[in-house]
């Protein structure tokens, strides 16, 4: 029998209503704060986006970003602050905001009016006061709601906005918010704005050299030459070159930063090249070109066009509506003039540059014929093997769920089995592992295409020509814990450092979190991921408590294998910056210091029978 469908069937939402029920068309996804772009670090860069456009147009130098362990945010500038007759309406009606006149932020960030809307229906509190010229106006909202609207009232405080929110752990969950995704976000807006200050938590970020300074912050080792700086109108770029396998870029848009590139990203990449190979008049290899680059690019434009409401990608073709100047001809132009400049004033960076692109040519060559050999195995084999069970959907697709992504590697028939037997077809992949994988640390990237194991996963991921090509948002390895289990995730950890450190720095990795116990009476279940977990969940139960302790994946059957796996899943990501000196890590933990690396691990591994002698002393 068909639904009935009358006038009472259409429904009108209130603004606040349809940002809380599709919050993914505003913020992108809700998370609980474990990953860069999950959603309480989107609404934090929606309200800072706002006061970093009030410094683009010249407004106030110091931004103050508080946030206290109850994850309460606040954020003060020093612009002009909102006009009085007008704060309730700009955090509250859908289509409100100066950024419609573009004379008054003619290259800012947010151009949609509905960032600071929905920062505000995304929260449990949320209050906004503007400082305008000796008087004062806040309003107070719950959940979009408002629930306290102040009159004006005089004030001796300087000019600016001060917004003020909590996440609505309703929505978010058991959310946390780490400062180092916080910081990461706030070193990205002083670098591209030297001159700003922004305070953290009574910690001052400041940049004086621009793009530079992010290029030295995201450096683990020296490179090959000083870094090369081009500053022009509306464009700056930093690049110089590491010995790191793959490309490195950070790329910006108004201020913006796009993880994702877009249309400024790849006009660099592309002139960068064509550049090149007019400099040392040879045509050289795209790839050798390229090979171990690190750049920062920056671009100002007028109105831009994002692919997302969350800004992540470029889509902008001309550097202004309707204007002739396209961005790819801009940055072409740009590149072309200043690079080729700088490499005739510079002799000794050219000198660098050419040995690179000599080196990566001759290793190239000296793989070519063993890529062919394991391409062909590789395709005989996905014949073949099982090793990998994929998914429908993949990264690369123009698919609503391809944020969701997923590969898991295993280890183990029974592992590998309770997982795909559990997974989403759609959207989660499994890649099987025989035993332990090879050490390769110290080891060259022929391995890759030498070790059976490595060349099928690296074909699975299709990251052997550019990292643009991944098949999966998320590579998740996932182990039993136990020192095997840990050992399996640091010789897979080390075979993407060595080879692939991209896929790290870019959040792409991380290690699955899978329960210790489990504790059920006839009326409820808990599962719980630590010692503390299980004695709260014995707390709630009481005496007729029962506890099952998983020691493996494979003893996890299927159907509550999928509750871990599902929208509850926890993901510890695998993070990397340059305070991680990556050769004394992968020295210390896969080097030939095996004795003392085992005693390492045997001292911070809570093993079965820790957990055992616990459970014996509680009974």
């Amino acid at each position: 029998m068909s639904a009935d469908y009358q006038e009472g069937s259409i429904k009108t939402l209130e603004w606040q209503e349809h940002i809380r029920l599709r919050p993914g068309m505003y913020i992108g996804k809700l998370g609980d704060g474990s990953a860069p772009d999950d959603g309480v670090y989107i609404l934090v860069k929606e309200v800072l986006d706002n006061s970093i456009d009030e410094y683009m147009m010249g407004h106030g130098k110091r931004i103050e970003l508080d946030i206290d362990e109850h994850y309460r945010v606040s954020i003060r500038d020093y612009g002009r602050g909102v006009p009085l007759g007008k704060v309730l309406d700009v955090a509250s009606k859908m289509n409100t905001g100066a950024k419609y006149d573009s004379k008054a932020f003619k290259k800012s960030v947010g151009l949609n009016g509905v960032g600071i809307k929905a920062v505000n229906a995304l929260s449990k509190t949320f209050c906004i006061q503007s400082f305008r010229d000796g008087r004062t106006k806040s309003v107070t909202f719950e959940k979009g709601i408002v629930c306290d609207d102040m009159p004006e009232t005089a004030t001796d405080q300087r000019n600016g906005t001060l917004i003020c929110f909590t996440p609505d752990e309703t929505l978010f969950g058991d959310f946390h918010i780490l400062p180092e995704y916080i910081e990461k976000l706030l070193k990205n807006y002083i670098f591209l704005n030297s001159g700003l200050t922004v305070v953290y938590n009574g910690t001052n970020y400041f940049s004086n050299n621009g793009l530079l300074d992010l290029l030295d912050d995201n450096m683990n080792d020296p490179g090959l030459y000083a870094p090369i700086h081009l500053k022009g109108a509306d464009i700056e770029i930093a690049m110089c070159h590491g010995t790191q396998y793959g490309e490195e870029y950070y790329s910006f848009a108004n201020g913006q930063y796009t993880p994702q590139g877009g249309t400024h990203q790849q006009a660099f990449r592309e002139a960068y090249v064509k550049t090149i190979r007019e400099f040392y008049r040879k045509d050289f290899d795209t790839s050798d070109i390229r090979a171990s680059i690190i750049a920062a690019v920056s671009i100002k434009i007028e109105e831009p066009m994002f692919e997302s409401q969350t800004k992540t990608k470029l889509g902008s073709k001309e550097m202004a509506p309707g204007s002739d100047l396209t961005v790819a001809k801009f940055i072409g132009d740009f590149v072309k003039r200043e690079l080729d400049n700088y490499l005739h004033r510079h002799p000794e960076t050219a000198d660098a540059i050419l040995r690179k692109i000599v080196d990566a040519e001759k290793e190239r060559k000296e793989l070519a014929g063993i890529r062919k050999l394991s391409k062909e195995r590789a395709k005989k084999a996905s014949l073949h093997n099982k090793k990998l069970r994929d998914c429908r959907v993949h990264y690369t697709d123009k698919h609503a769920e391809a944020e969701n992504s997923t590969l898991f590697i295993t280890e183990g028939d029974s592992a590998s089995g309770s997982i795909t037997k559990s997974r989403n077809v759609t959207t989660q992949a499994v890649f099987s592992l025989r035993g332990k994988p090879l050490n390769c640390f110290g080891l060259t990237k022929k391995i890759v295409y030498e070790n059976e194991e490595f060349n099928l996963l690296q074909s699975a991921l299709n990251i052997e020509e550019d990292m643009d090509d991944l098949r999966y948002n998320k590579v998740v390895i996932a182990t039993d814990a136990d020192v095997d289990g840990m050992h399996i995730r640091l010789l897979m950890t080390t075979f993407f450092l060595q080879f692939f450190p991209d896929l790290i720095r870019k959040g792409h990795l991380h290690i699955l979190q899978t329960p210790l116990f489990r504790v059920r009476n006839k009326k409820e279940t808990f599962y719980c991921y630590s010692q503390e977990e299980k004695e709260q969940a014995l707390k709630k139960l009481g005496a007729s408590a029962e506890v099952t302790r998983f020691k493996g994946l494979g003893e996890i059957s299927p159907d509550e294998f999928a509750g871990f796996i599902g929208s509850s899943i926890r993901l510890d990501p695998v993070r990397l910056s340059k305070n991680d000196m990556v050769q004394e890590l992968l020295l210390f933990y896969m080097g030939k210091n095996t004795p003392v690396r085992q005693h390492f691990i045997i001292d911070n591994l809570r093993i079965e029978e820790d957990l055992v002698e616990e459970d014996n002393r509680q009974m």
